[in-house]
């Protein structure tokens, strides 16, 4: 059965999807947001973006769907596209703690350094 949210962070559209029975998770249907779509458009680089707050990782299904996309934004994006990238939290932003980039601990540095495609 569709899991129904537990915060205030919905859309009514959201809200609605999850109340219609035939689209529920039971027939197949799934939905994720992505975090971001990242782009400096002076020089078209950009790159897809998934945060996570308080350590959290994808889960299975998310991670499935966000490896798809990165295959296919991989094969049409050219060398302007930069990959699909997790950023985790350990708690809700890079001032209030740890920071991991696909996995691996940055600094709040690395993390600028990133944004603006340098590393």
């Amino acid at each position: 059965m569709t899991k129904r949210r537990n915060d205030s962070h919905s859309t009514e559209f959201g809200l609605w999807l999850r109340e219609q029975d035939v689209l529920d998770s039971k027939r197949g249907y799934i939905a994720t947001n992505l975090d971001y779509v990242w782009k400096n458009y002076k020089t078209g680089d950009w790159m897809l973006i998934e945060e996570k707050r308080y350590g959290h990782k994808p889960r299975r299904w998310q991670h499935e769907l966000f490896r798809q996309l990165h295959r296919v934004c991989t094969a049409a994006g050219g060398s302007a596209f930069h990959g699909f990238h997790l950023i985790v939290f350990e708690n809700t932003s890079p001032e209030d703690g740890r920071i991991w980039l696909d996995n691996k601990e940055i600094s709040k540095d690395d993390l600028i350094l990133f944004l603006q495609f340098k590393r």
